[in-house]
């Protein structure tokens, strides 16, 4: 802890506080001025020479989500025992140095913060058509090596990459066909009005018969995505890929935590970015807790019209961490089962060998869903919508 205090009795804890706040922020924590501003009067109020109260302090201002707090420890640890370390983050001048070789273990998030940023300083002249060919490149190697990559397993830098990479992955739904008709050249029914407007233009005489057929539309969707602690990581992914992957099908979108969330609004939007930007401000609960019972009866009694006749295909994004009464989540699932065309789940805990859905929430999905797929990574992903046209074709 000598790094802190030396520094304190110097004058220079507002620096100290600054530099700790960028290290966090470059590990994915939301922090801004305002809770650096708050930590700098937290240690005021404490003995800083007690490092378990330093950390306490700090950590009571800086982590707001339980996933959050391993990677504040590792920062922790590696900025206020290391002198070089939080010298080298003071001062911003990580490019001339170099990680060390050996260490404690560290998450992904953390070691991404305390790594040297390679800049090139070629890159700086004005050659478009190099920075063109090395961006190409670095995006296919990163492309390639992200196909397996665990969502959770990413660092901040990757899991910007990945969610780019989510909107560029098609999903064809099977088509059903509606009740209204278009022209066709063959068919299973004559158009009548078509042929009278023929034979009124040639003097009577029919040339060609025309037909018409069913209009197909695409499946209808009706998605719920868990936005709890345990779920936020997928969740960003999954409703990216979804807002791109359905934009030409009929979709009703919610979230549920603790409270279900309507995201309709947001998902008019054309952009990705925009739609994202206004479902942080529609959530209130993200991060918190699951009642998913209490989410299916919600719409069983407000949001029933989006199930249409039968032919509405349900996507439940959720790991089935249940913490609400199971038998509202039973009641109120076996409904939603009838009325759908299928229910699928989407579970990101499929990724583990020999899984197996112990958890009273888990159990009720497994006795009503139709079919369960994996959605840890971007293979599985790409891999979902031929799993699902093959899931619909088969089920009624």
């Amino acid at each position: 802890m000598s790094v802190m205090l030396g520094d304190a009795r110097a004058g220079k804890l507002a620096d100290n506080m600054v530099g700790f706040g960028r290290t966090l922020r470059r590990a994915g924590l939301a922090v801004d001025s305002a809770r650096i501003s708050l930590a700098q009067q937290a240690l005021r109020l404490i003995d800083i020479g007690r490092r378990e109260d330093v950390r306490l302090a700090l950590e009571t201002v800086f982590v707001s989500k339980e996933q959050d707090r391993q990677v504040f420890v590792a920062l922790f640890e590696a900025y206020f025992k290391n002198p070089d370390i939080a010298k080298q983050l003071l001062a911003q001048l990580l490019p001339q140095t170099k990680a060390p070789k050996s260490g404690p273990s560290r998450s992904a998030r953390a070691q991404e913060a305390l790594q040297v940023p390679r800049v090139n300083k070629t890159l700086k002249q004005d050659n478009t058509e190099e920075k063109i060919e090395l961006d190409a490149a670095m995006s296919a190697s990163a492309v390639n090596r992200m196909q397996h990559a665990d969502f959770e397993s990413l660092n901040a830098s990757e899991y910007k990459l990945v969610e780019q990479l989510v909107r560029e992955i098609p999903m064809i739904l099977p088509t059903v066909n509606s009740r209204r008709r278009r022209h066709a050249s063959h068919g299973d029914q004559l158009n009548w009005s078509r042929l009278m407007r023929e034979a009124t233009r040639h003097d009577g005489d029919v040339l060609s018969l025309p037909f018409s057929k069913r209009r197909p539309n695409p499946l209808p969707l009706l998605v719920l995505v868990d936005i709890s602690g345990s779920m936020q990581r997928y969740a960003r992914l999954m409703l990216a890929f979804l807002h791109q992957a359905t934009r030409h099908t009929v979709r009703s979108v919610y979230a549920f935590g603790t409270e279900l969330t309507d995201l309709n609004r947001a998902f008019k939007f054309n952009d990705t970015d925009q739609m994202l930007a206004l479902t942080n401000t529609l959530i209130t609960d993200y991060g918190g807790g699951t009642r998913m019972g209490h989410a299916l009866q919600t719409i069983h009694e407000q949001n029933a019209r989006h199930i249409i006749g039968h032919r509405t295909v349900v996507l439940l994004i959720t790991d089935g961490l249940d913490t609400g009464d199971p038998s509202t989540l039973s009641k109120h699932l076996g409904w939603l089962s009838r009325q759908a065309r299928a229910t699928v789940w989407l579970n990101p805990l499929l990724r583990y060998d020999g899984y197996q859905p112990l958890a009273a929430g888990a159990q009720v999905l497994h006795r009503h869903v139709d079919q369960m797929f994996a959605i840890h990574n971007l293979s599985h992903l790409g891999a979902l919508a031929r799993a699902l046209k093959t899931l619909l074709n088969q089920v009624r």
